[in-house]
């Protein structure tokens, strides 16, 4: 189980990855193409910038909100060897979600979707981390 846990962490963290590189992509075209002036990038003021610029940007920060909360929650779910089944299954729902919420948010950018796969990962997470703590709890 615990390698199977262990691939949802290295699918969360290929996402942050792309991100990070599709929004470099994205601001880097901007300033070249002077949609964006460099100074811009100083203090990170994304004012005029366009809506593909500033929805790389924002989903790659995305991955440093509730992603770390699941990180860590493998990281204790691993070190404690407590990885189940259950726990897998909630895991790759959760790291799905976050694909998903990806592609959908730098993508057409529907928000009624965005939303509510943004709450149904959150969903698993809350489960996750439930789960979790029973487990640890009441061993």
């Amino acid at each position: 189980m615990d390698k199977l846990l262990f691939g949802t962490v290295l699918l969360q963290v290929l996402l942050t990855l792309f991100m990070m590189v599709l929004m470099g992509k994205r601001r880097f075209n901007a300033a070249k193409n002077r949609e964006l002036p460099y100074k811009a990038f100083r203090v990170m003021d994304l004012t005029g910038a366009n809506e593909k610029v500033i929805t790389a940007s924002r989903n790659f920060d995305n991955q440093f909100q509730l992603p770390v909360l699941y990180l860590f929650a493998v990281t204790f779910a691993l070190q404690f060897a407590l990885a189940d089944l259950a726990l897998v299954v909630l895991g790759w729902l959760f790291v799905i979600s976050r694909l998903v919420h990806a592609y959908v948010h730098v993508g057409a950018n529907h928000v009624r979707l965005r939303f509510a796969v943004y709450l149904f990962g959150a969903l698993m997470l809350v489960m996750f981390w439930l789960k979790l703590s029973l487990t640890y709890l009441l061993a």
